[in-house]
């Protein structure tokens, strides 16, 4: 059995559209948790379990996304996890195809390909179309090679027995959940035809906001293992690859800006998560433009 597992939290505009996306699916026996701390979203979901059995919904404490997701894995019935958020939304046919590579016993994890839906138009949807073609990018060209790489947190599934209780002051789950993936042993595959659809911010202090969250999930995962997943550094190292993604001189102007960003960004999570040693709820804020 598959039981999908959606976080969410004060979305009741988006929580139809990412459960109906799974709904038309075509899967075997499957059930579809929405964990939410808010009555707003709950109450969607209630209405949608009226009409398909599969969906049940959970409330949490309002503890941080690595709470609800300890205590959603107290409710689930399958052997196979997939995890996904309320704000964004499936293409057709994503989930069977992020289930093909399970057939290898050796695969642990398997993550799914996300799509920015923001318009290349605008500084924010080119910045957002430059990261994710460059983590999709990566994945690629790892799967490819045998090299590690993690999971996004939008669309990936891993095997229930390899589910760790998580820290409820984590940055980043899908990062963390990754680590323990090949720490026990096992490998994470990509399925590039399983995408995952993504509205990225408009502001710049969203989007501050919200990769202080995500690569500061990483720089927390080095303290907490020891390992290095990403830095300033690593990141730096490809920085010229990137002008392949420009097609005229606003995108060139664009792409210098994303570097600068990137740099101040990583400064403020030095001083955030190493210096100040903000906890979770400090950093974990609402990104409003992305709803």
């Amino acid at each position: 059995m598959i039981s999908i597992i959606i976080t969410t939290y004060k979305e009741p505009k988006t929580i139809g559209r990412a459960i109906e996306a799974i709904i038309q699916q075509k899967l075997p026996e499957h059930e579809i948790i929405v964990i939410a701390p808010d009555t707003e979203t709950l109450s969607v979901a209630k209405e949608y379990s009226k009409k398909y059995k599969q969906i049940k919904s959970l409330k949490d404490q309002g503890k941080g996304k690595p709470a609800a997701l300890n205590l959603a894995l107290k409710h689930v019935k399958g052997d196979i996890l997939i995890f996904t958020d309320g704000d964004v939304y499936i293409e057709k046919d994503s989930i069977p195809k992020l289930l093909e590579p399970f057939k290898d016993k050796k695969v642990g994890a398997v993550s799914g390909n996300v799509v920015s839906l923001d318009s290349k138009k605008t500084m924010m949807g080119y910045w957002a179309y430059v990261l994710t073609s460059v983590a999709h990018e990566i994945r690629m060209e790892n799967l490819n090679t045998n090299k590690e790489f993690f999971c996004t947190g939008y669309l990936f599934e891993i095997r229930k027995e390899l589910y760790s209780k998580l820290p409820e002051n984590l940055l980043s789950e899908d990062g963390y959940i990754s680590w323990n993936v090949y720490k026990k042993g096992y490998i994470i595959k990509y399925s590039p035809d399983s995408k995952v659809y993504v509205k990225y911010p408009k502001t710049f202090k969203d989007w501050i906001i919200q990769k202080k969250r995500s690569a500061g999930g990483y720089n927390q995962i080095k303290q907490i293992t020891g390992q290095t997943i990403r830095s300033f550094k690593s990141e730096s190292s490809g920085a010229f690859k990137l002008f392949k993604y420009v097609s005229n001189i606003k995108e060139f102007f664009w792409l210098i800006s994303l570097f600068f960003a990137r740099l101040y960004l990583w400064i403020v999570i030095y001083i955030d998560i190493n210096l100040k040693k903000k906890k979770q709820k400090e950093i974990w804020k609402r990104v409003e433009t992305t709803k």
